[in-house]
């Protein structure tokens, strides 16, 4: 079961994935078909809170030109 910090991560996941393709340049449908999935399945993932697999997930990051830590809202403290 998700606890609420998990919703509120998943929900900037979603987020961030979604910003991703607005600033790509491509529409849905092209980036659908890049990856290699349909629309729906797109869609369920911006909205419906399924999750990509991983190769799925790095395709996307890959066509959209993102690195997963962008969309993971992933940041390394580098302090020795």
């Amino acid at each position: 079961m998700k606890t609420p910090k998990n919703i509120t991560k998943d929900a900037e996941i979603r987020a961030n994935l979604a910003e991703a393709i607005r600033t790509s340049g491509k529409t849905k449908k092209q980036i659908a078909i890049e990856v290699g999935i349909s629309n729906s399945t797109l869609a369920d993932y911006l909205h419906r809170g399924m999750s990509p697999s991983l190769t799925t997930f790095a395709r996307l990051c890959e066509v959209l030109e993102v690195s997963a830590d962008e969309i993971l809202n992933i940041t390394y403290d580098n302090k020795n």
